[in-house]
């Protein structure tokens, strides 16, 4: 089959409802990427008593996924939140966070077996230690990470995230790189895989012999025992074509429009940033077609009223953040989105979701509660803005990718997958729905405007990333 397509449709094509519930009982949910056991507290109370104020005032919802950031990293200084300036040491020292540009920074090895070297059983004093994976991008070393962006090169998602509201406690769901972090986005699981496919291409375009690792049942994920080893159990490893239920069949099974903007990359089948390219039955079936390529597409659907009611948005490289892959456009393109948004009959019903889809090595002060062997892993970053959305807030609430899959589940009567959805709390204690809606004003873009991203070239993409 060919790559992603720009199908400029974007209905929704229903799965079955029968076979959907086939597929929704064989989704298991043991340790390493379903777990249904709460974090410790307890766990958050059904969000039906608020769906029937927001179904009438909530009717899109954009979910932006970005790349490879830590919120010391991104957002160090931001007013409100809790972020840090130094780090500790495996000697017992501290050193000063270095200022990176976003565009200079070297790409950190962030795979889940160095999650749990830098974690170091919650001291969090890993990040000046040696790699032995070739997993490091060339040129980096582990005390790479211990940097920050300067404010000036954030200004965009800065601004954005002080009109509307910041979290400070958003954690990824897994503790590894950018493979699982996109299944526990769009499936609330991982099935377990733990790292990144070794080929170009992901999921079910990639060559059949290439596999994917995957955690023991019985790992004990990132606990404080001292004790407990720095090298993770593993099982046979799998293919990465996988087949969990995701968001796309509750979103078909309740007739809700979706689509997932993705780019796709000149000769090759597949794209890399596409996760429904890693679930068999979407890949291969009719859903694919609401996989739209080029991402700059959402822009043209916003300008000419086809925005379906949900939308996923994942970058290129250049605009993605990866360090040591990106030229600094990743800020510019989020206000893009949300400029064009603002500007749009849209704004009024519109919850846009923007967060990065891991922490690519870079230090995070704030240990990540334990819920599973597969995480919760290092802080994001999450920036939510609606008419609704509390103004110039910064919220300390816990909340994990699963959190956006509950709050889209709840606010169109999806039910549940089943996975960290069922555990997370809804970013939904962000939005004032008995509020006035508010309007919005447009963050100035620091380098380029949403037009010239309209107009990109197709070669406008960046090399292909090692993750």
């Amino acid at each position: 089959m060919s790559g992603p397509r720009n199908d400029r449709r974007v209905r929704p094509l229903r799965t079955p409802r029968l076979a959907f519930m086939l597929l929704l009982a064989s989704y298991g949910c043991g340790g390493g990427g379903g777990s249904t056991s709460a974090v410790s507290g307890a766990v958050p109370a059904p969000f039906s008593t608020q769906v029937s104020a927001s179904a009438p005032k909530i009717a899109h919802v954009v979910v932006v996924i970005q790349e490879n950031r830590s919120v010391d990293n991104l957002f160090g200084g931001f007013p409100g939140a809790d972020t840090v300036s130094v780090a500790p040491t495996r000697t017992g020292s501290t050193v000063a966070l270095r200022p990176v540009r976003l565009e200079d920074g070297a790409d950190v090895e962030h795979s889940h077996a160095f999650f749990l070297r830098q974690y170091d059983h919650g001291k969090l004093d890993g990040f000046d230690i040696t790699a032995a994976s070739t997993f490091t991008g060339a040129g980096a070393a582990p005390t790479d990470g211990l940097a920050y962006v300067p404010a000036d090169e954030t200004k965009p998602i800065r601004d954005l995230a002080q009109q509307f509201t910041f979290g400070d406690r958003m954690f990824q769901s897994n503790s590894g790189p950018s493979f699982p972090a996109h299944l526990y986005l769009i499936a609330g699981t991982s099935q377990s895989v733990d790292e990144n496919p070794a080929a170009s291409v992901w999921g079910c375009d990639g060559p059949p012999s290439v596999l994917v690792d995957r955690l023991a049942d019985n790992d004990p994920g990132a606990v404080d025992d001292p004790a407990a080893p720095e090298t993770p159990m593993l099982q046979s490893p799998i293919s990465p074509c996988l087949d969990p239920p995701t968001l796309a069949d509750l979103l078909d099974a309740h007739n809700v429009s979706w689509a997932y903007y993705a780019p796709q990359i000149a000769t090759k089948t597949g794209d890399i940033w596409s996760a429904y390219g890693a679930v068999k039955h979407i890949r291969y079936g009719g859903d694919w077609s609401h996989v739209v390529s080029p991402e700059t597409a959402i822009l043209d659907d916003i300008k000419a009223n086809r925005l379906p009611q949900v939308s996923y948005v994942v970058p290129n490289f250049r605009k993605s953040d990866h360090a040591g892959m990106t030229d600094g456009s990743g800020p510019d393109w989020v206000a893009a989105i949300a400029n064009t948004l603002g500007a749009s009959p849209y704004w009024k019903d519109t919850v846009l979701v923007v967060t990065w889809d891991d922490w690519g090595g870079w230090y995070d002060h704030v240990k990540p509660p334990h819920r599973d062997s597969m995480g919760m892993g290092f802080r994001v970053p999450l920036i939510v803005a609606s008419p609704y959305a509390r103004s110039g807030y910064v919220s300390h609430t816990t909340y994990e990718f699963g959190s956006i899959l509950r709050f889209i589940e709840d606010t169109y009567g999806l039910g549940t997958l089943g996975g960290t959805d069922m555990t997370s709390h809804s970013i939904a204690d962000v939005l004032d729905l008995n509020a006035a809606p508010r309007a919005y004003t447009a963050v100035a873009a620091h380098r380029r405007s949403a037009e010239s991203f309209r107009h990109a070239q197709p070669g406008d993409v960046g090399p292909p990333p090692d993750d």
